[in-house]
C-alpha cells in the first residue's frame, strides 16, 4: 500500500527565509534518574525504571504498577514556600528546565527575554490537585478549595513557570495533543525560531499523572500491562507477550537556538532539529488507522523537511508503546516510508520499554534520547523483546545499546485522537 502525499509545499516555499536551529541544551527528569547523565547511562544499561505504586495504594486495581520518578526532591530548585503552589508536572519542568538552562550555559546576560519563548507539552496536566482538592470540597465543603488550585492545575503553568523563573518574555503557551504533545512543542519551537519569531526556546514537556484517576481511566480502558508480578518485564514493545503500556511520568527540556545565536555567544551544540512532521489519522479516538497512512504522512513530512532521504536515516525512537495497535501500525508505517532500508540498515527502538509511556512528555523525553544517541553514536536497546511479534522484523535493537555513528534520527509520537508528530534531528555540521 502506498499514499499519494506531498506534505512539504510549505517547506519548499519558505526555505529561502529559514534559519537553522539546533540543540544546545538538555535536562530529563525520569523514572530511571533526577539528571540527563544519569538517565542516559541507565538507557544504555538496559535498565527499567518500573516497579511497584509507591505513590497511593493500589492494590484495589488491575494493574497496581508504574514508572514513578523516585528520590525527587523539590526543594534543591524550588524555594519550599513555592513547592506547595505547585502541582508536580510544573516541578517537574522547573526541575528539568534548570538542568537544561545550566547545561547550554545561559544566562539573563545570554538572551533578549523578548526574543526567548517557552512552549511544552502537557497532556493532561494537575491531577493531583484535581483529586486532592475534589476530596477536599467532598468532605468540608468549597471553603477548603485552595487559591492556589487553578493555578496549581492547569497546564500552561508548565512553560509560564518556567519563563517567571528565567525572565522569557516570548512566546509561552502548552501544546495538548494526547501522546504527541512534547513532539509538537519542539516541532512547534523549530518553527518559531526558524521564522526569525524567536532566537531562543526553551521546549520539551513534561507530566504526571501516576495518580489513582490517572491509572484508573487507563484500567477501565484495559490498556495498561497487568504483569504486576514482574514490573520490570511489563514494557515489551513489539514481542509478542506484551499486554499493554506501563503508565511512566518526568520531564525533558531542550534549548533550541538559531544558529547564530548558538555560535555568537559559543554555544556547544549537541545536534540540531532538522524537520518537522504532523498529521491526523480522522479515524478514531483512540486507535490508530490501521493502514498506517497517518504515521506514514508524519514521517515523510519531517524527511521532506530537514532534506532527509531514507536512507540517511541510522535511526527511529519509535513511539513503540508495547501495545499490539501501535507496534504493528507503527512497524507498517516504517516499511512504507523507508522502503528496502527498514530491512537493510535502520535501527528502530523503543526506550518506553525502559521509561514507560509518560504520555505527554514522552515525545521530550525520547527526543532528548535522541540527541543524545546522535551525540555519543550509541542507539538505545528495547529491552524485554523476547519473541518479536508475528511481521515485526526490523531491527529493534533488542536488549543491548549498539555503538554506531548517528549521522540522522527520528523521533515519533502518536496520540489519542489519531494525532502524530515527527521530529527530524541530524548531527550538526
Amino acid at each position: 500500500m502506498s499514499f499519494d502525499f506531498d506534505p512539504l509545499d510549505w517547506s519548499e516555499s519558505n526555505s529561502m527565509s529559514q534559519r537553522r536551529v539546533v540543540v544546545t541544551g538538555l535536562g530529563t527528569l525520569s523514572p530511571l534518574a533526577l539528571d540527563t547523565p544519569g538517565t542516559w547511562d541507565a538507557i544504555l544499561a538496559g535498565k527499567s525504571g518500573v516497579g511497584e505504586i509507591t505513590r497511593f495504594d493500589a492494590s484495589d486495581f488491575s494493574t497496581k504498577i508504574a514508572a514513578e520518578v523516585s528520590g525527587f526532591d523539590p526543594e534543591g530548585i524550588i524555594d519550599k514556600k513555592e513547592v506547595k503552589k505547585l502541582d508536580l508536572f510544573s516541578q517537574y519542568a522547573l526541575y528539568a528546565g534548570q538542568e537544561a538552562w545550566d547545561n547550554a550555559g545561559l544566562s539573563a546576560d545570554a538572551i533578549d527575554a523578548h526574543r526567548t519563548g517557552c512552549i511544552l507539552g502537557v497532556g493532561l496536566g494537575g491531577l493531583f490537585q484535581i483529586e486532592k482538592y475534589h476530596e477536599a470540597y467532598m468532605k468540608s465543603g468549597p471553603r477548603r478549595i485552595s487559591p492556589f488550585f487553578i493555578p496549581a492545575m492547569i497546564s500552561n503553568l508548565g512553560p509560564g513557570n518556567l519563563a517567571i523563573r528565567f525572565g522569557l518574555k516570548g512566546v509561552n503557551y502548552t501544546t495538548t495533543s494526547a501522546c504527541a504533545s512534547a513532539t509538537h512543542a519542539i516541532g512547534e519551537s523549530l518553527r518559531m525560531i526558524r521564522d526569525g519569531i524567536q532566537d531562543v526556546m526553551i521546549t520539551g514537556g513534561s507530566e504526571s499523572t501516576v495518580t489513582p484517576l490517572g491509572i484508573g481511566g487507563f484500567c477501565s480502558m484495559k490498556a495498561l500491562s497487568t504483569r504486576n508480578d514482574d514490573p520490570t518485564k511489563a514494557s515489551r514493545p513489539f514481542d509478542k507477550d506484551r499486554d499493554g503500556f506501563v503508565l511512566g511520568e518526568g520531564a525533558a527540556i531542550l534549548v533550541l537556538e538559531s544558529l547564530e545565536h548558538a555560535e555568537a555567544r559559543g554555544a556547544n551544540i549537541l545536534a540540531e532539529v532538522a524537520g518537522y512532521g504532523f498529521s491526523c489519522d480522522a479515524y478514531h479516538i483512540t486507535a490508530p488507522s490501521a493502514d498506517g497512512e497517518g504515521a506514514i504522512n508524519c514521517m515523510k513530512m519531517a524527511l521532506e523537511d530537514a532534506s532527509l532521504s531514507p536512507e540517511d536515516v541510522t535511526y527511529v525512537n519509535a513511539h513503540g508503546t508495547s501495545t499490539e495497535a501501535n507496534d504493528q501500525t507503527e512497524t507498517l508505517a516504517i516499511k512504507q516510508v523507508f522502503g528496502p532500508w527498514a530491512n537493510e540498515g535502520l535501527l528502530v527502538s523503543s526506550t518506553k520499554s525502559m521509561t514507560g509511556h509518560l504520555l505527554g512528555a514522552a515525545g521530550a523525553l525520547e527526543g532528548a534520547l535522541v540527541v543524545k544517541a546522535i551525540e555519543t553514536g550509541v542507539v538505545p536497546p528495547t529491552i524485554n523483546l523476547d519473541t518479536p511479534d508475528d511481521g515485526l522484523d526490523l531491527d529493534y535493537v533488542p536488549h543491548t545499546a549498539r555503538e554506531t555513528e548517528v549521522k540522522a534520527a527520528i523521533s515519533n509520537s502518536f496520540g489519542f485522537g489519531g494525532t502524530n508528530a515527527t521530529v527530524a534531528f541530524k548531527k550538526f555540521s
